[in-house]
Order: C-alpha cells, then sequence, then structure tokens
C-alpha cells in the first residue's frame, strides 16, 4: 500500500511554479515497479494540461494551494512601491527571475513582474525576459483572480494601475548604452537552444511521469 500524505482535497485551486493555476482532479494508485505510488493528477488550466505528479514529490516541486485574500491583495498593492534599480546585464537579470518564478511563492511572480515592467520603460525588453514578464504576469492574475474571486480582465485592469505610475517616472527618461547591448544580438541566436532548455528546467521536477502521464494516459485511471 502507499503510505504518501495528502496535502491536497480533489478540486481545490493550486499554483504549480512556472506552470500555471490548476486545479487537483484525480488522487490515485499507480504501480511503479515493485511499489504502489500515491500520485496527484491536476489540471493546468493556462496550457490545458492534465499533470502527474507524485504526491511524494508535490513539496519538492514547490506545488502549493492558492494564497488567501489578505496575501494576494498584500502582492497586488506591492507592484506599486518603488524597486532598487536592477542591473543592465540582461542575461544576468533573466537568470535571477527566472529562479524566481521557480520558487514560485506570489511575492517571488509580484516582484518579477514589478521589476520587469520598470525595466521595459527604461528599453524594451529581449524576447526571453518579454516571455518571462508575459508568463509571471498572467501567473499573477489568475492567482489574484482566484484569490479575490474577481474577473481575470478586472485583476488585469487592477495591475496596470497600480504598476502605470511606476512606469511613467521613467517614460521619459534618456536611453543610456547598456552593457548588455553590445552582446544581445550574439546572444539572441541561441534564443530557441536557451527557450528549450528553460522549458526542459521547468518539467524536470516531475520525473520523466509528467511528460509521458499528461493528457494521454487518462485512461490509467
Amino acid at each position: 500500500m502507499s503510505t504518501e500524505n495528502v496535502e491536497f482535497s480533489i478540486n481545490q485551486r493550486v499554483v504549480y511554479p512556472s506552470q500555471g493555476v490548476g486545479t487537483l482532479i484525480d488522487i490515485f494508485d499507480r504501480q511503479v515497479g515493485d511499489k504502489v505510488v500515491k500520485y496527484y493528477k491536476f489540471y493546468i488550466d493556462v496550457s490545458e494540461m492534465n499533470v502527474m505528479v507524485p504526491v511524494a514529490n508535490a513539496s519538492m516541486i514547490g506545488i502549493r494551494p492558492i494564497v488567501s485574500a489578505e496575501a494576494a491583495q498584500k502582492a497586488l498593492d506591492s507592484l506599486a512601491e518603488e524597486i532598487e534599480p536592477v542591473t543592465s546585464d540582461w542575461k544576468m537579470r533573466y537568470q535571477m527571475n527566472l529562479d524566481l518564478l521557480k520558487k514560485g511563492s506570489i511575492e517571488d511572480i509580484a516582484t518579477i513582474v514589478r521589476c520587469l515592467y520598470h525595466r521595459s520603460k527604461v528599453k524594451e525588453l529581449p524576447i526571453l525576459e518579454r516571455k518571462l514578464y508575459d508568463n509571471a504576469k498572467k501567473l499573477l492574475e489568475d492567482e489574484i483572480s482566484y484569490a479575490l474571486d474577481l474577473p481575470v480582465k478586472e485583476v488585469e485592469a487592477m495591475l496596470h494601475a497600480k504598476l502605470e505610475p511606476l512606469g511613467l517616472l521613467h517614460e521619459k527618461k534618456s536611453i543610456l548604452h547598456d552593457e548588455d547591448e553590445d552582446d544581445e544580438d550574439e546572444f539572441a541566436d541561441n534564443e530557441t537552444d536557451n527557450d528549450s532548455d528553460d522549458d526542459e528546467d521547468s518539467d524536470d521536477s516531475d520525473d520523466a511521469d509528467d511528460s509521458d502521464d499528461s493528457d494521454e494516459d487518462d485512461d490509467d485511471e
């Protein structure tokens, strides 16, 4: 018999770091070698995929419940706060924010959105950073929407209202030479490969089971 402790319940909304907001749709046992392993099956809204994760691995991956309304409002309000100047080395900035996205707390996600929105008002973001910003913003909007029980469109407007005063401070600044300006084109040649690596990193935590068990394995139940 499997002995893993179940932390989530069926139909509970959760956040899956780097993947999005999802719903726990099943808890089931599966024979793995000579052991019976208990699995969660999540439906991820943004990708419309089913992802299966061993119960024992869920905490390690960082899967967590949707935050309280109070925590969601606090994260929303934090978007209006001033931030320390960020590095102009976009590859370093990208890695720092990618690490925050993988950690997956709502505070970390709000920090990414605030940081990259602020930076975009100084200089247009490189393609990879723009994707990271869009991903973090979508995650933040979805979680706040569920936590505050508001439509996503309304939350999107609230985010913009918090961010825009900060952005306006930098809108008319002269753009100075950035440290990363000279090597941006060189790095862009490898964007496709790097983007693929990032996607693989986000799936590594789930073992091989996640990629094998998505959607195609619905009959296993």
